[in-house]
């Protein structure tokens, strides 16, 4: 697969998870592109946050091989709107550490993308809508919630570590 200008963002995803991976580099996809992804696009996101405990010039080399430029902290392809970002490692979801393998993998084509779970995904909106009164992460992880299987024993329990369980009460309010 190659990046035109057509591809879609689980196709952009799927070929930079693939090149990472098989430069044996360990990145999950998380942030706005996962929403994307599992809400069937209903929230359109441009940024492709992938997590990695790699070192950033080892990333680059791999973006640079897929035809990605680096400016400022992201990484763009002169055929997609889509960008790529490296957030700090390791991948959080607020106070809560997830360890890589416990991600979600998915098919898209021929490639696999590596990304948060549903679960996680919507934790992950929920976390910013919990610290920063993010009302469109609310949204998003209603979005989610709305098209896939939630632990959702496992959010309320996260949840309330994160000292947000009234957050949480109007979060399935809304659902």
């Amino acid at each position: 697969m190659k990046i035109h200008k057509d591809s879609t963002i689980a196709e952009v995803a799927a070929i930079v998870s693939d090149a990472l991976a098989q430069a044996e580099i360990i990145a999950v996809l998380s942030g706005g592109g996962v929403v994307s992804i599992y809400s069937d696009n209903e929230y359109e996101s441009h940024d492709l946050d992938f997590i990695s405990p790699s070192e950033r010039k080892k990333l680059a080399a791999v973006m640079y091989q897929l035809g990605f430029s680096e400016q400022d902290r992201y990484f763009i392809h002169p055929d997609t709107k889509y960008f790529i970002e490296f957030p700090s490692s390791p991948l959080m979801i607020g106070q809560e550490y997830i360890p890589y393998q416990d991600c979600a993998v998915i098919s898209v084509g021929e490639g696999e993308i590596r990304l948060l779970t549903p679960t996680q995904c919507v934790m992950d909106r929920l976390a910013a809508f919990y610290h920063w009164n993010d009302r469109q992460s609310l949204d998003q992880a209603l979005m989610v919630a709305k098209r896939h299987d939630i632990d959702f024993k496992k959010v309320k329990s996260w949840s309330k570590r994160e000292g947000y369980s009234q957050k949480y009460t109007e979060f399935l309010d809304h659902l």
